[in-house]
């Protein structure tokens, strides 16, 4: 069963995601900033994490930026209510394996949460024999 990071400062987003997650029997933890996120990604495991842009103390794209700096293999799913097109760009250029816009649509953030961990860990396995 794979675990999820809910990373979001909205609570109510948070609240969201983790029970449509759970519903679908993933396990899931949840960070309020991108500084207990980051905490959390070098203490724990997780085979994916979705991480909200536009939050205070450390943005998403920081939270990707030092998750890649630092080696941990999670994949990221990027999702913002603010996004455009560029923010994706730079999002995936980053590192993230995709960029999902708020509200998500249900069908694709399931499907996308679905292939990200195994499309990235052989990426990251892939990686690390060079």
């Amino acid at each position: 069963m794979a675990k999820i990071l809910i990373i979001d400062d909205e609570k109510a987003i948070r609240s969201t995601l983790r029970d449509i997650l759970r519903f679908e029997n993933y396990i899931t933890d949840e960070a309020a900033d991108g500084e207990e996120a980051l905490k959390k990604l070098q203490t724990n495991s997780y085979d994916l994490a979705l991480c909200d842009i536009k939050m205070p103390k450390m943005d998403g794209i920081e939270v990707l930026e030092r998750a890649k700096k630092d080696e941990i293999p999670t994949p990221f799913i990027m999702i913002s209510a603010h996004g455009t097109i560029e923010t994706a760009v730079e999002a995936t250029k980053k590192g993230a394996f995709d960029f999902i816009q708020k509200p998500p649509d249900l069908n694709r953030l399931l499907i996308t949460i679905k292939n990200a961990p195994k499309h990235c860990g052989l990426w990251f396995q892939n990686r690390m024999k060079f």
